[in-house]
């Protein structure tokens, strides 16, 4: 299925979750923020989120810095 990620178009998996997304490109769920069609979606819900056909997915990383 299709879905929109930071503006990009990918195709994932059937049953894919907020947490199986992340951890495909590599992104530590403690250092992101996701927003599911414009809804924030809880860090306790990443691994019960799932995404369907057309979802628009942002995701932030956090940079420490100073």
């Amino acid at each position: 299925m299709e879905i929109l990620v930071n503006g990009e178009c990918r195709n994932i998996g059937e049953g894919a979750t907020v947490l199986s997304l992340l951890r495909e490109f590599s992104l530590p769920e403690s250092r992101v923020a996701v927003e599911r069609n414009r809804a924030l979606v809880r860090k306790a819900d990443f691994g019960s989120t799932e995404l369907a056909e057309g979802d628009r997915i942002e995701i932030v990383t956090f940079v420490g810095g100073g």
